[in-house]
């Protein structure tokens, strides 16, 4: 039988009442595109608070506090809106189920609502940077894009911007996992490696939610595959327009020291902007993605040149003791640190933080090159445990003491690198707030 609120049956030119799970940003703007179009909107949140009570009185929706209110308002609604990163095994997945309501993703509602061609990237690492490039390429070229999704701006609300020809939407599995009907034109997987089991039910659940992104294309959307990562490489589509990208017999690689593609070279690796491994591969896959939607590849050599690195990836930020001492504290993945490992000879590696569910063993596969690390956080003792029978690990109590050990190990003559592989939130709110004091400290000893 079918859920009573499926996605496919789903008529959003009329009015359904809909429950908010979750009331963070991306659903406050989730709330004011469906309050724009007359429907009835009910907020849930974990931890409702003065600010949640202020928006959803400025909004005039209720905001429901108790269990209580919750099952009898699911009497009454016709899907639920999850917000991004509502665990899985959160109660009120198993109450909507059992009232046979649809989970509808902020994607399936802009699906609805505007047609305007999209750029989806997804994968376990790259999607910001990637997102970023593409856009600028396409700007470049003088289409009108804007970036969307997994940033400040929802894609429910960057519909709302009528000068937009393409959107480039960063689809992360938090957003892809309800996923029923989104229809990227062009549809990029950039990479997959453990991530998110702290939301995710298993492995198995959070490829599956990337896998989503192929689910529903058109006949003339076109997928654009890792040729490198074999898991991304079993979900190419055969009914569909397949690119690849990376290693040597894809349709865009490297050859001779050049970025090429279908239509030969375009640009020098020694002309992008910064030409780490995973910079190639970001540029290559960025090429392969935009010029389906009519960028240049002039436009899109000038993006490669142009670009600047993103804050807290692989950024220098000081030289103490003639050590260069670098910033990646994006990486919240063993597979991001691995990534970043691969651009460097011998480093000193400081990691750590809030492990996610993953095996950060993951991480000694690229040690070749380390020599020594410096263990923080809550998962410090897991970093030891992975680190310890092959190399000299020490456990730091905090980031000036991490620096202040890393700079004894590195003696002036090894580069250092924060790569912590681990979420952010045992010290520090976000990864950007842990950049910043890592950034800080280092200028405070230099």
């Amino acid at each position: 039988m079918t859920a009573k609120g499926a996605i496919a049956e789903l008529d959003l030119g009329v009015p359904n009442n809909v429950l908010l799970a979750g009331f963070g940003l991306t659903n406050q703007d989730v709330a004011k595109a469906l309050l724009e179009r007359g429907h009835t909107v009910t907020a849930f949140d974990d931890k409702p608070d003065d600010s949640l009570r202020g928006i959803t009185n400025d909004l005039n929706i209720a905001l429901i506090e108790t269990p209580a209110e919750l099952d009898k308002c699911l009497d009454n609604v016709d899907f639920v809106v999850p917000t991004p990163g509502l665990n899985e095994n959160h109660p009120l997945i198993a109450d909507a189920q059992r009232h046979r309501l649809a989970l509808v993703s902020e994607f399936d509602l802009a699906a609805h609502w505007d047609k305007r061609p999209i750029l989806a990237i997804t994968g376990t690492n790259g999607k910001t940077t990637v997102v970023e490039l593409a856009t600028l390429a396409l700007t470049l070229s003088g289409v009108t894009a804007v970036a969307a999704g997994n940033n400040d701006l929802p894609l429910v609300a960057a519909i709302n911007r009528r000068d937009a020809e393409v959107f480039v939407v960063e689809a992360s599995s938090f957003r892809l996992a309800h996923c029923r009907q989104f229809t990227p034109q062009v549809a990029t997987w950039l990479n997959f490696a453990p991530d998110h089991l702290d939301v995710h039910r298993d492995l198995a659940s959070y490829e599956r939610a990337k896998s989503q992104i192929w689910r529903n294309l058109r006949e003339n959307s076109v997928c654009v595959a890792n040729a490198l990562d074999p898991l991304v490489m079993t979900y190419v589509r055969a009914d569909r327009q397949n690119v690849t990208f990376a290693g040597a017999h894809a349709d865009w690689r490297v050859e001779q020291g050049h970025l090429t593609g279908p239509q030969g070279p375009f640009t020098e690796v020694a002309d992008l902007w910064r030409s780490f491994p995973h910079d190639i591969e970001a540029a290559l896959a960025v090429a392969a993605s935009v010029t389906p939607l009519g960028a240049s590849l002039q436009a899109v050599a000038a993006a490669c040149r142009q670009f600047s690195a993103l804050p807290h990836r692989i950024k220098p930020v000081g030289e103490i003791d003639g050590s260069i001492y670098y910033d990646d504290s994006k990486s919240t993945t063993p597979h991001a640190t691995l990534a970043a490992l691969r651009g460097f000879g011998e480093v000193v590696l400081i990691a750590g933080g809030r492990n996610k569910g993953i095996d950060l063993a993951a991480m000694t596969s690229g040690a070749n090159g380390i020599a020594a690390v410096v263990a923080i956080g809550e998962a410090a003792s897991e970093i030891a445990q992975a680190f310890g029978p092959t190399h000299h690990v020490e456990i730091a109590t905090d980031m000036t003491d991490a620096v202040s050990r890393a700079r004894n190990l590195a003696k002036g003559n090894v580069p250092v690198l924060f790569s912590p592989g681990c979420a952010s939130f045992d010290w520090y709110e976000n990864y950007r707030e842990r950049g910043k004091d890592f950034i800080r400290v280092v200028g405070a000893q230099r």
